[in-house]
């Protein structure tokens, strides 16, 4: 797993704001949706994130349905990249995989899951949204998953 913690100053010009950033890689075969979600767990206490928060329950199936989407459908892909991403005003949330095949929200809004229509209600809740996008380099693509924060999240 890397981790990164930097200082970033907030665009309206207050004082730096520490930025933290976890990305692993997960199989993805069986087994894999528990431990992204362990794995995911552990970051947000080290993010400071309260375990009994709403929030921290809706990261939690975030990435669990996520990666069971990936384990599901990436059959191209042997693993997937997790990373979670906070800063002072944001959480996001990426998984991304190498599988070629192109998928719209749209296209979710026709399949027989309820995954990402989940997913997108639960970054709603919180103010954010989801978008699909290709990965850099052209092959495979990245469901990416934006949380606004409460006030008084650290």
């Amino acid at each position: 797993m890397s981790e990164a913690s930097v200082m970033a100053r907030h665009p309206s010009g207050q004082s730096a704001v520490q930025v933290r950033k976890h990305t692993w890689t997960v199989p993805l075969v069986s087994g894999s949706v528990r431990a992204a979600r362990e794995r995911t767990e552990r970051s947000l206490v080290l993010f400071g994130l309260e375990s009994t928060s709403a929030l921290f329950g809706a990261v939690l199936l975030v990435v669990s349905e996520l990666v069971t989407n990936a384990v599901r459908h990436a059959q191209r892909s042997p693993d997937a990249e997790v990373t979670l991403h906070m800063s002072d005003h944001m959480l996001l949330v990426a998984v991304a995989d190498l599988d070629p095949r192109p998928v719209t929200l749209a296209d979710a809004a026709r399949t027989a899951g309820q995954g990402l229509r989940t997913v997108a209600d639960l970054a709603r809740t919180f103010g954010g949204d989801v978008r699909i996008e290709p990965c850099s380099g052209g092959l495979g693509k990245t469901v990416v998953v934006r949380f606004i924060l409460p006030g008084g999240t650290p």
